[in-house]
């Protein structure tokens, strides 16, 4: 047992957030933490963390164990001491302790030259296994691959953090911690700022990192690919499920209907105990038997019924007000960009499609949304609407703006034309109901101002719906509920969103930014899956080791020859020239042979270095070491080749050199 945590309860104004929480963390486990928005998962993580203290109460005192001391990295919104250092130096912070102990591993060798003893080369030895094993020979590399992944350039190594956006900023904050290799992992909302590229290596990386992970999320699939266990919150208490995200789900749901069975047998059984015991009561004859009866109703351990699972959300039954053309959305050579071009783009849009975009951050995702919408002017091409087309818009900027305004009265100044009783009606179907309304915007959650946004936009009844990250800030139930929505939906929709499983639940379509260009795919979901499983094979294929004949030029590179060519004869010469002729024959197939086994060696080499990039081994230095020796080895034998080569084709030149002079 790692982490033991024990009848824990925190409250908040009085107000209890967590009641007698138990939770635990096993050895390598991949925990997820669940629930309702405002449930209290973040509350828990700040538990682990040691950030806050469990209440205490009399006779239920919390506890809370940990085998050893693990160090706990906690990722969070985090702002840096000093933002004029560079990216580089700051993420270096991660392993300064790394570079001390190379520092001193070096000066340890240094000193066994002048001063060799049994003891002392003990001592080296000791301190360069515990350094291989910590991967003190590959923590830099590893930065490195870190540092490309989450989307940093080289340039941008170099600059200040004070040029990067508070999104840039957590990324790097979480590369950090990653390099800083804690014994538990807290991560809270980790893909919020991901691209779905950079999220689909991250679950790589954290399915096998070789320690702890706890995380909260609301990205579906993500939790599926990472977790096997699942602590869901649900009214103040946890409860731990074995598998995950899918698995959690079914199993509750399971659990929920067999104690509902339960509940209903034994509420028929007391009913029937209570019908015998009404009967027979009054009865000298049978007074034994009615209070035998009673007496087997009190002594039944009673069942509670069982609680609903809180599914609590908004809901807008609402149909378009009017339907547009077949035609909704013609785009032609549309180039978008803010000061210069970021893409160029040809697509068009019928009614009833739903076309999801997906793609690379920076890439011109919302750029586009914000040019069909005239925030921004295209830079070339053009776009056209089709007849009645109503559009309702949303982006997250939109949604988060500042008033001191009620909810009510935010409401009502874009409807005026409605009752109270109206006007509350349709902010009750998006959850706020009795004095909610009364709440200033300012006090707002991030969920609850998507939830407003959208209802506003909704009452509207558009056509055609424009959604820039429509799911950010939502828990997982309301994304659901806007899934069914939105599939639901008589109206076309264009939208963006990094939630794979929201697209691949809503879309009929697919808009892709990739590869540096733009590509649809007719078939959803599915067929983009289908093409990346191809491409990740392609790459294998590519990788492995292949027998290639043809010539190696001195910067490695294969010259392929067409196998059923002519092999030229050398020409017989007076004067011994048969035997210049045949050993000139033996050089020029011996170059073959080594150009050949060389072609093989480059192969092999260049697939270990593709292997080492492999984020699933990026965590596990024993791979990384045994990758790393067959690096070495391939190398050796590729400079062994090149030498051979080089002095075989030297004596090919002088041997021509002589018979030219002859």
């Amino acid at each position: 047992m790692l982490y033991q945590m024990h009848n824990a309860s925190v409250a908040f104004s009085g107000e209890n957030v967590l009641c007698d929480v138990d939770f635990e963390i096993r050895n390598t486990e991949k925990i997820a933490v669940v629930g309702r928005n405002g449930c209290g998962k973040t509350t828990l993580l700040r538990l682990i963390d040691g950030e806050i203290e469990p209440e205490r109460e009399e006779g239920n005192e919390p506890v809370v164990a940990t085998s050893g001391n693990p160090q706990i990295g906690y990722l969070r919104q985090i702002a840096f001491s000093d933002t004029s250092i560079s990216l580089e130096d700051e993420i270096k912070k991660a392993y300064a302790p790394m570079l001390k102990r190379k520092d001193e591993l070096e000066a340890a060798a240094k000193a066994l030259e002048t001063e060799y003893s049994e003891a002392a080369v003990e001592k080296y030895t000791a301190m360069e296994e515990s350094f291989a094993a910590d991967g003190g020979y590959y923590f830099e590399k590893e930065c490195d691959v870190l540092i490309k992944k989450f989307g940093f350039s080289e340039e941008e190594r170099k600059k200040p953090l004070s040029d990067f956006s508070g999104g840039q900023q957590t990324k790097i904050a979480f590369i950090k911690l990653l390099l800083s290799k804690p014994d538990i992992l807290l991560l809270d909302e980790p893909t919020n700022h991901l691209d779905i590229t950079t999220v689909e290596w991250l679950e790589y990386y954290l399915k096998n990192y070789p320690k702890a992970v706890v995380v909260v999320s609301h990205d579906r699939m993500f939790l599926d690919n990472i977790v096997d266990v699942v602590y869901e919150i649900e009214y103040g208490s946890a409860t731990r499920y074995v598998g995950n995200y899918t698995a959690f789900i079914k199993i509750k749901q399971q659990n929920y209907e067999k104690l509902q069975k339960d509940y209903q047998a034994q509420q028929k059984e007391i009913a029937r105990l209570q019908r015998m015991v009404d009967r027979f009561k009054g009865k000298p004859t049978k007074t034994a038997m009615a209070h035998s009866k009673e007496k087997a109703i009190e002594r039944m351990e009673k069942i509670e019924a069982p609680v609903r699972f809180d599914v609590k959300t908004f809901h807008a039954d609402f149909t378009p007000q009017q339907d547009t053309g077949n035609d909704v959305l013609d785009v032609t050579d549309l180039s978008i960009g803010w000061d210069k071009v970021i893409s160029t783009l040809n697509f068009s849009v019928k009614r009833g499609e739903k076309l999801g975009i997906l793609g690379g951050n920076g890439l011109g995702k919302s750029t586009l949304l914000k040019t069909l919408v005239d925030e921004i002017p295209p830079l070339g091409g053009q776009f056209r609407y089709g007849v009645h087309v109503q559009i309702g818009y949303f982006d997250q900027q939109m949604a988060m703006y500042s008033s001191e305004k009620t909810v009510l009265a935010d409401f009502w100044d874009e409807f005026p034309q409605l009752t109270e009783t109206q006007a509350r009606s349709s902010l009750g179907a998006f959850l706020f109901s009795g004095d909610d309304v009364f709440k200033q915007i300012d006090m707002l959650s991030g969920g609850e101002k998507v939830r407003l946004a959208l209802c506003k936009i909704l009452k509207r009844r558009p056509n055609v719906l424009i959604l820039d990250e429509p799911t950010n800030h939502m828990d997982i139930v309301g994304k659901e509920t806007l899934e069914e929505m939105l599939s639901d939906y008589a109206g076309t929709i264009i939208f963006v969103t990094h939630d794979r499983y929201f697209v691949k639940q809503v879309a009929t379509r697919l808009l892709v930014f990739e590869d540096g260009t733009v590509n649809e795919y007719q078939f959803g979901y599915e067929q983009y899956q289908e093409k990346l499983s191809l491409k990740a094979q392609a790459e294998s294929y590519k990788n492995a080791p292949e027998a290639l004949g043809g010539k190696i030029s001195l910067n490695g590179d294969a010259e392929n020859e067409k196998k059923d060519a002519p092999e030229a004869k050398p020409a017989a010469r007076k004067g011994g020239g048969n035997t210049v002729g045949r050993e000139r024959t033996r050089l020029e197939r011996k170059i073959k042979k080594v150009e050949d086994e060389l072609a093989e060696k480059e192969e092999i080499l260049n697939g270990h270095k593709q292997e080492l990039l492999n984020p699933a081994y990026q965590s596990s230095y024993s791979k990384l070491t045994e990758i790393q020796a067959a690096i070495d080895e391939a190398e050796a034998e590729v400079l062994s080749s090149m030498a051979e080569w080089e002095a075989l084709s030297t004596q090919l030149e002088e041997l021509e050199k002589s018979i030219e002079e002859a």
